[in-house]
C-alpha cells in the first residue's frame, strides 16, 4: 500500500512539472505578462511623444509664430530695429555686449 501511494505522489509531481516549469508553464506565462506591461507602458510614452512632435509640426506649417518663437529662443534673433537685454539676477555674471555703436559727435569749434 506504501508504493502505491509513493508512486501515486511521484506522477502527480512528474505531472505538476510542464504546469510550472514547462514550455508553457505559469512561471512563463508571468514573464510574459511583464514583458507585455512594459510593452504596453513604452507604447503610450511613444504615442504621448509622437502627438507632441506631431502638433510641434503642424504649429511649425500652418503659422508664423512658432518659428518666430524658435528663431528667438533657439537661435538668438531679433527683429529689425530690436534691442536685446539681458536681465542678469543676483549672483550671476554675463559678458555683455554693447547694444549699437554710438554715433561719432562732430568736433565743437
Amino acid at each position: 500500500m506504501r508504493l502505491i501511494t509513493l508512486g501515486l505522489a511521484f506522477l502527480l509531481l512528474l505531472i505538476q512539472y510542464p504546469l510550472w516549469l514547462g514550455k508553457g508553464g505559469w512561471l512563463r506565462v508571468k514573464d510574459f505578462e511583464a514583458q507585455v506591461e512594459q510593452a504596453h507602458k513604452k507604447n503610450t510614452e511613444l504615442l504621448a511623444r509622437n502627438a507632441k512632435l506631431d502638433s510641434e509640426v503642424r504649429d511649425l506649417k500652418d503659422g508664423t509664430g512658432a518659428v518666430e518663437e524658435r528663431a528667438r529662443y533657439e537661435l538668438s534673433m531679433l527683429k529689425q530695429n530690436e534691442i536685446f537685454v539681458q536681465i542678469v539676477g543676483k549672483g550671476q555674471t554675463a559678458a555683455l555686449a554693447p547694444l549699437a555703436p554710438k554715433p561719432a559727435e562732430p568736433p565743437q569749434h
